[in-house]
C-alpha cells in the first residue's frame, strides 16, 4: 500500500482543486511574471520590446510534478503620439498549468494594456491603469486520474471503471483583469514601486459538472524597490500579499547583487538572495543580468504541514528576461522598475 501512497496524495490534491474554491498558479519569482502579477506593469521598462518567461516544476517527491509555465511580450506603443513623460503598454501572455501527471491541464491567453502618466516633468514619478482580457480553457484528461474504483488488492488498475460521471470533460470563459501601479526612481539606481491587481473580475464559471462554481477574484498588493548601497553593489527587496477565495498568501524577500567585473557602470551582474512564503516555503534565488539579459534560479523548500511527505522539497523554478532596444534610440524618460 505504501507504493501507492503518492497516487493517493495527488487525488486529494486533485480532488479539493476541482471541487474546493479553486486558486490560480503562483510562481515564487512573482517578480519576474510581469504580467501575471499587474497587468499595470505592461510596458514599464527602459527599452523597445520586453519578452519575458518562467518555468515551475512542483511536487516532484510526491508524485507526477505540477507543471506551470509562462511566455510574454509587450512594448511601448504610439510613442509619437502620448506625451514624452507618458508610456502606453500592450502586451500578450500565454499560461500553461498541469495538474500533477496530467489529469488536469489549463491554457490561458491574455492581451494587456496600460497607460502610464508622468507625474512631473522629468518622469521620474508615474502611475499607471492597466487592464487585461483573457480567453482560458481547463480539460480534464480521465486516462490520466485514479479513483478508489480502481483500487484492488494488486494496486491501482487503470483498466478498470472509475465509477465517476462528468458531463463536460473542457470548459473555457472569457476573464478580465484589472490593475493600478505606482512608479519612482531617486538617483541613478534608486527606485521604487507599489501597485495593486484584481483578477476574476466577473468571476466566471469554470464548473465541469454544469454547477454553479465561479473562479473567486484574486486580489494582490504588492511593492518593491532597488538601490545601490556602493557603486559596485545593488539591493533589491520585493513583496506580495494574495488573496483568494479565502486562502491567503505573503511572500517577502530581496537578493544582493554584485557587479561582475568590478566597473562601477557596468551591467553585468551576479545576484543572491532569498524569499519566504510565510507558513509554506523559503525560496533561495541566484540570478545574473548581462546587459539586457535577465536569468533567475529559485528552488521551494518546503516547510509547512506537507514537509513529511514532501521531505522539505517543493519546486525549482527559472525565469528569463530580455529587454530589446533598437540601436541608437533612448528608451521614454520614466524611469523603470528592476525584475
Amino acid at each position: 500500500m505504501k507504493k501507492n501512497l503518492p497516487w493517493l496524495i495527488l487525488t486529494t490534491i486533485l480532488f479539493f482543486r476541482l471541487q474546493a474554491g479553486a486558486q490560480d498558479p503562483h510562481f515564487s519569482q512573482f517578480f519576474a511574471s510581469p504580467l501575471s502579477l499587474n497587468p499595470a506593469f505592461t510596458g514599464l521598462f527602459s527599452g523597445d520590446l520586453r519578452f519575458s518567461a518562467n518555468y515551475r516544476t512542483q511536487w516532484s517527491s510526491i508524485a507526477t510534478p505540477f507543471v506551470t509555465g509562462t511566455v510574454a511580450a509587450d512594448a511601448g506603443i504610439l510613442k509619437q503620439v502620448v506625451p514624452y513623460n507618458d508610456i502606453w503598454g500592450a502586451g500578450l501572455m500565454v499560461l500553461y498549468d498541469q495538474t500533477g501527471g496530467g489529469g488536469l491541464r489549463s491554457s490561458y491567453i491574455g492581451l494587456s494594456t496600460a497607460y502610464h502618466k508622468g507625474l512631473n516633468a522629468d518622469g521620474s514619478q508615474s502611475l499607471a491603469l492597466g487592464f487585461q482580457i483573457a480567453l482560458e480553457q481547463k480539460r480534464l484528461d480521465f486516462s490520466k486520474l485514479l479513483f478508489e474504483n480502481q483500487l484492488t488488492n494488486q494496486g491501482f488498475d487503470p483498466s478498470m471503471p472509475n465509477g465517476e460521471y462528468i458531463a463536460n470533460s473542457s470548459v473555457s470563459y472569457a476573464d478580465y483583469n484589472v490593475g493600478l501601479l505606482y512608479n519612482a526612481s531617486v538617483g541613478q539606481y534608486g527606485n521604487y514601486y507599489v501597485g495593486g491587481s484584481y483578477y476574476h473580475i466577473t468571476e466566471p464559471n469554470e464548473s465541469f459538472l454544469g454547477e454553479k462554481h465561479p473562479l473567486r477574484g484574486r486580489f494582490t498588493f504588492h511593492g518593491g524597490g532597488g538601490f545601490a548601497p556602493t557603486p559596485l553593489t545593488r539591493v533589491y527587496l520585493s513583496g506580495l500579499f494574495m488573496r483568494q477565495a479565502g486562502a491567503t498568501e505573503a511572500d517577502l524577500g530581496g537578493a544582493f547583487g554584485f557587479v561582475i567585473n568590478n566597473q562601477p557602470m557596468d551591467a553585468n551582474l551576479f545576484y543572491v538572495g532569498s524569499w519566504f512564503r510565510w507558513g509554506d516555503a523559503v525560496n533561495p534565488y541566484v540570478g545574473v543580468e548581462i546587459n539586457n539579459l535577465h536569468l533567475g534560479i529559485s528552488y521551494d523548500i518546503n516547510v509547512s504541514t506537507l514537509r513529511a511527505a514532501s521531505n522539505y522539497r517543493g519546486g525549482l523554478e527559472l525565469s528569463l528576461i530580455y529587454i530589446y532596444e533598437k540601436p541608437g534610440e533612448h528608451s521614454q524618460g520614466i524611469n523603470c522598475p528592476k525584475f
